[in-house]
Order: structure tokens, then sequence, then C-alpha cells
């Protein structure tokens, strides 16, 4: 599992959790979309939100920045 995989499965569990502790009955059914779309995407790697903006025109680019530690990718 990489490290986008776990972020996307670790918002999901800290949204989970959020509407946990506001209480299941409270909370409206939208708002287990999002967790569920991230633990998919997570799980399987397939990301239903980049696929979706991509196709409604929006480039998909890789990350900006570079993380601390790692060297920088040439262009060459």
């Amino acid at each position: 599992m990489n490290a986008m995989r776990m972020t996307l499965i670790s918002i999901a569990a800290i949204m989970m959790l959020g509407i946990w502790l506001t209480g299941f009955d409270k909370a409206h059914w939208v708002l287990y979309l999002p967790p569920a779309f991230l633990t998919f995407a997570g799980i399987t790697g397939i990301c239903p939100g980049l696929i979706f903006w991509s196709k409604v025109g929006l480039i998909n680019e890789a990350l900006s920045c570079a993380l601390p530690g790692t060297k920088p990718k040439s262009d060459a």
C-alpha cells in the first residue's frame, strides 16, 4: 500500500469518526458518501472523483511539491 492510498483511507476514517461522534442517527446520508468513495479509492486505487473531474475537463497533474529527503526528478 502506498502513501496516497493510506492518506485516502485515513481521511475516510477521520470523517467516519466525526459522524460517529455526532451520532449516526443525526448525520445526513450524504455525509456517508465521501468516506465510502475515499475508502473505495484507497483499497482499489480507482478514484471516482479523479475520473469525474478528468472527464469534466480538468487536467490530472502530478503533485508539484517534492517530499523532503527525495531527489527531484530530471526532465531529461
